[in-house]
């Protein structure tokens, strides 16, 4: 079934866990996503971002995609989600990741999404405010959920870029969730974008603690949501970089401080990098045994961008030759199958870990719709 982040939210607040927000690119990420879910039992949070927007347009230079093609792969991706997840006994929810605007954040409702963030991060409270509540106005007159975002995180993740983080301020917190009426808030309290977080990352979770406390004191309702919060597990960086990648200086938050910062009242967690590394360990690994594959072209296509640039991990990059797949899920060989099914298999996996990592496993009769 498909919903808004709302009762999500709801049911985890009330039960102290936390959902796994995973990120995907392709039609059948949508639907590998939902069969670990389902194994699971475990409410979905799927995100695409406005890059993947771009890239699920039909565009292989998703980085500098139009308004227009931005609008269009919204609606290509909301149209193959609803059709994968409406039957499904999972409670689902599609989500607009760092809507950048509120023209981006009109287009996505339009579309179907049934949640979107507006991330006014980076200008004054004053006018983070004004733009997020324009969002929300519109938004509910659909029945659509939002995040905001108040403090900036470091690091790099597609269009979102800042050298320097700065913390939120709890009093800030009530300010901006009483006057724009969110339903989620992502906070900055020491994770940051990207595979590049730094060595002995340690998240201040009185930052969380706070902005909740501050938050139940005055009645406000808005769950509080980390981005920047994937592991990158060193052993899967190991993995890529002995099957030839080349990933330099690679660090994430250990899965324990995730763990611990769900009782700090954090219940969206953000996963995007990670299931990048480990869709591009399967595929490489894939490739490295079974070399009769290379003979297929569409397979050598893949092969080749990954041996001419070994630092990428991003599967839109490497598989940007195959649109028709990525996009309407059209296979045409028995060996670009193995390759789909083995990105699929990276998704699965992912989302599998963190469904146990953050307690949402059995956890979808709780939500009330």
């Amino acid at each position: 079934m498909i919903t808004s982040l709302k009762p999500l939210l709801k049911a985890a607040k009330e039960n102290n866990f936390a959902y796994g927000a995973f990120n995907v690119n392709s039609v059948s990420q949508i639907r590998a996503a939902l069969r670990i879910h389902e194994i699971f039992n475990s409410p979905m949070l799927l995100q695409g971002a406005e890059l993947a927007n771009v890239f699920m347009s039909g565009q292989a230079d998703f980085k500098n995609g139009t308004f227009e093609q931005k609008a269009k792969g919204m609606k290509i991706m909301a149209d193959a989600f609803r059709e994968i997840c409406e039957k499904s006994k999972i409670p689902c929810v599609l989500h607009l990741d760092h809507g950048t605007s509120f023209e981006v954040c009109k287009a996505a409702i339009d579309a179907g999404y049934t949640s979107v963030m507006i991330d006014g991060s980076s200008k004054s409270l004053d006018e983070n405010i004004a733009l997020t509540k324009r969002v929300v106005d519109y938004a509910k007159d659909f029945g659509v959920s939002v995040e905001g975002e108040l403090g900036v995180l470091a690091g790099v993740e597609d269009h979102v870029f800042s050298k320097k983080s700065t913390y939120t301020n709890p009093l800030d917190a009530v300010r901006f969730v009483k006057e724009t009426g969110v339903d989620a808030l992502a906070i900055s309290y020491g994770t940051s974008h990207g595979a590049n977080k730094g060595a002995n990352v340690v998240l201040r979770k009185e930052i969380p603690i706070a902005v909740n406390e501050c938050l139940l004191h005055e009645g406000l309702k808005a769950a509080l949501v980390s981005h920047g919060s994937s592991n990158v597990d060193p052993y899967m960086v190991k993995q890529v970089v002995d099957l030839g990648g080349d990933i330099k200086n690679a660090g994430g938050i250990p899965i324990p401080q995730l763990q611990e910062v769900i009782s700090s009242g954090i219940r969206k967690i953000n996963v995007d990098t990670d299931i990048r590394l480990t869709v591009t360990r399967n595929i490489r690994q894939l490739l490295a045994e079974n070399k009769e594959l290379l003979d297929d072209p569409y397979v050598k296509m893949v092969y080749k961008r990954l041996k001419d640039d070994p630092s990428n991990f991003d599967p839109r990059y490497y598989m940007q030759d195959l649109m028709d797949t990525m996009v309407r899920d059209n296979i045409p060989s028995k060996a670009l199958g193995q390759l789909i099914g083995a990105m699929d298999d990276g998704v699965m996996e992912v989302c599998g870990r963190m469904i146990i990592a953050f307690d949402s496993y059995e956890k979808y009769k709780l939500v009330e719709i």
